[in-house]
């Protein structure tokens, strides 16, 4: 808050959303005397319908949103009821919450023989017992059981913390040996290495299996010192450091890996990208189109050789090559032809390009991209029939793209315009039912005379919301899912890290089953960043596997957690303001990373500058000396008393209570004066700043989505749209106005 538009964090998701809209040649706009309304009934793809099936069936698992006290008498009931897989799950619960708190002995109770009745937790049964007894100061019972864990499961991942508590060598020797992917054994390996930092194997491991923890650069960066690793072992090197954004060192250790289209493309563009040495990734280029002349990878490659190209008509021949051979990748290079013929000042040769993008790729997003453009020119010269006509292709032919909902609403903003009140409610139902997740579906929403709140009203809302309930993880073994929907977070974490020996190709089920871990562990960014990215898989199986898990709720709930809820009911209902804007705005400025601060030092979950805080606390009876931004409740109350400020500002408009949030009060003042406010969408679009811009489109979004995830009334009603949309097969009335 009060950055001055200073450069900040922004984090991925964000970044991702992004388009640069620079095409510039002028095409003919298709032919006006269509009529408008047909454009509703050419979908590509059904309507989302969200489907709650991979939430379990249990009476156990919803009481982990109660505390350890709230759900110890539920518990207790279930746990002497008659034999059965909840009476075995309520035993192992309730035993974890008494040993939290020591209570051993009636642990030990609830535990004795559980793990012939609950198999799939047998390791992890005979753990607690030992844990039990050790608070009892039987040191000797706990020993047996952990020995009796690696006689009965000489093959589970349990194994593992076995071998890490009874921590004799021989035993640590074994976990290093068995179970390298064992987080445990990682601690195991980072004691030795202090011991004797020469052993490149045990670093070997750490970069093979471990490359996503703290410090592992460093651990890459004494690697590589050593002599006669072999061309796979530079393999493992160059993967991890570039999955940790290395990319001039991977590229450097993709040299020496073995040749493929992945590696030979990784060197090369780790080598370009560190901007040193450009003839040698010239050069490595040309050997991965040369020797993989059918990989996708090449068509890449061919796409950063024009842009390392000494001359326009040099590009223009690796284009033309991707245009002929590498349908992947043509859309982009027909874009880029269609520039360097403007910058060459050949219009009629761009313009063909420009064409070519249409006819041949029009499904594509450079398609999209293009199509806005020249929308967005027609109705800022009022001509929004012209408008209409080039923005209905993206939301039916480029369904995938992040245009499609933001053209489905001006097509209905325009055709209201235009007097068509009928087909701008199919418009805006249309984009509703296709499109729920964006902020175009609440502007929709909102046109639609739905109870979800206008820029002017939505802080004055106080919408019901129901918590979720982990889903069933749709990968790993049934260990593992146990444990994680038991709420037995670390020992869940443990058990997945042994068996996801595919983390840098990960399966859809794999990556969003690592997100939900990383939801657990705190890393909440990463986590939904991690969740995000399934919607960008390419290939046709994995977009089907997508598409599969984005009808259910639990992937959207695990992509818009609500995290902190009791500080932010708190305070929220201190200041009278929207819980669910609340929690929209904090997932936009810190994605729940409590100590994230940006380059200019705003810190927390609501980014909070220390000079803000300063100038609040003493408002709200804070110690200005002994303030800690990173601490959640200091933070929220901090963060909520300034959203309150900035509307009570702007007469409660939220929208400008939001854009003042980002881009200071002076900002929001002048842009009132040039851009004036007679229509809030057109505000919104013509915000000046592209950070403040896609700031309060992204708060605004996250608010609507957390609206229609965790508020039942919110739910059902887009549900029924959904449904009353795919019966929809009458084509709109043709519009009485051209």
């Amino acid at each position: 808050m009060l950055k001055k538009m200073q450069k900040k964090h922004i984090t991925l998701i964000v970044c991702a959303a992004l388009f640069a809209f620079s095409a510039g040649a002028v095409v003919s706009a298709p032919e006006i005397a269509k009529h408008f309304g047909g454009w509703l009934n050419v979908v590509g793809n059904a309507p989302e319908q969200i489907s709650t099936a991979n939430q379990a069936n249990s009476d156990v698992f919803p009481l982990l949103s109660l505390s350890p006290q709230e759900r110890a008498e539920k518990l207790e009931a279930i746990a002497n009821g008659s034999s059965s897989p909840e009476r075995e799950r309520a035993r192992y619960l309730l035993a974890s919450d008494l040993i939290n708190v020591r209570e051993a002995d009636k642990a030990l109770s609830l535990l004795q023989g559980l793990e012939r009745t609950y198999p799939s937790l047998g390791p992890y049964i005979l753990l607690k017992q030992a844990q039990a007894e050790d608070i009892l100061g039987e040191s000797g019972k706990a020993s047996d059981l952990r020995q009796r864990v690696l006689r009965e499961y000489p093959n589970e991942a349990g194994k593992a913390k076995a071998l890490y508590m009874i921590a004799l060598p021989e035993h640590q020797d074994t976990a290093i040996a068995e179970f390298p992917s064992n987080p445990l054994t990682w601690d195991i390996i980072d004691k030795r290495l202090q011991e004797n930092p020469n052993q490149p194997d045990l670093r070997l491991i750490l970069g093979q299996y471990a490359f996503n923890r703290a410090g592992i650069v460093g651990v890459l960066d004494q690697l590589v010192k050593q002599p006669n690793l072999t061309a796979e072992q530079w393999e493992i090197v160059g993967t991890a450091y570039w999955e940790n954004n290395q990319f001039a060192k991977a590229g450097e250790a993709y040299v020496a890996a073995p040749e493929s289209p992945r590696n030979l493309y990784r060197a090369a563009r780790g080598i370009q990208i560190g901007g040193q040495q450009q003839e040698k990734a010239i050069a490595i280029y040309n050997q991965l189109v040369q020797k993989f002349p059918d990989a996708s990878e090449s068509g890449l490659a061919l796409l950063r050789l024009s842009e390392l190209a000494s001359s326009r008509q040099d590009a223009l021949v690796y284009l033309e090559r991707i245009i002929t051979n590498y349908p992947q990748q043509a859309s982009r290079a027909v874009v880029e032809k269609a520039r360097i013929y403007e910058g060459l000042k050949n219009p009629a040769a761009a313009q063909q390009a420009w064409q070519l993008l249409l006819t041949e790729y029009g499904s594509s997003n450079h398609a999209a991209e293009y199509r806005w453009n020249k929308a967005q020119e027609q109705a800022k010269a009022n001509n929004y029939a012209a408008a209409w006509e080039w923005a209905q292709p993206i939301a039916t032919d480029n369904h995938s793209s992040i245009l499609a909902p933001r053209a489905g609403f001006w097509v209905g903003k325009w055709a209201t315009r235009l007097g068509n009140a009928a087909e701008a409610k199919s418009a805006y139902e249309y984009v509703l039912s296709n499109f729920p997740y964006s902020y175009y579906a609440w502007r929709s929403a909102v046109s639609l005379g739905l109870n979800v709140g206008n820029f002017d009203t939505v802080r004055d809302l106080q919408p019901e919301v129901i918590p979720h309930q982990r889903p069933v993880p749709p990968a790993g073994s049934e260990t593992f899912k146990e444990l994680y929907l038991l709420g037995e977070d670390r020992d869940a974490w443990l058990q997945w890290e042994t068996e996801f020996l595919n983390k840098t190709q990960p399966t859809v089920a794999e990556q969003f089953t690592e997100g939900l871990i990383r939801l657990t562990r705190g890393q909440n960014l990463s986590a939904i960043n991690l969740i995000s990215r399934l919607e960008d898989r390419e290939t046709p199986e994995e977009q089907a596997e997508y598409q599969a898990l984005s009808k259910q709720v639990t992937y959207w709930q695990a992509r818009y957690p609500f995290l902190y809820r009791q500080e932010i009911k708190k305070w929220s209902g201190e200041r009278q303001l929207n819980s669910l804007l609340v929690i929209g705005l904090m997932r936009q400025e810190s994605m729940f990373e409590p100590k994230i601060r940006s380059v200019v030092g705003a810190t927390g979950l609501m980014q909070i500058m220390p000079s803000t805080g300063e100038w609040i606390a003493p408002q709200i009876n804070l110690d200005t000396k002994n303030l800690n931004l990173e601490d959640p409740n200091e933070n929220i109350n901090l963060g909520t008393w300034y959203l309150d400020y900035t509307h009570r500002q702007y007469n409660n408009d939220s929208m400008l209570a939001i854009a003042s949030y980002n881009a200071g009060p002076g900002n929001v003042a002048r842009w009132l004066r040039t851009i004036g406010k007679n229509d809030p969408d057109d505000f919104v679009e013509d915000i000046p700043f592209n950070e403040t811009k896609n700031y309060v489109r992204q708060v605004f979004g996250n608010y609507w989505n957390y609206l229609r995830l965790y508020n039942p009334e919110m739910s059902a009603k887009v549900a029924q749209y959904s449904d009353a949309h795919t019966q929809l097969t009458q084509r709109p009335s043709q519009s009485s106005s051209n």
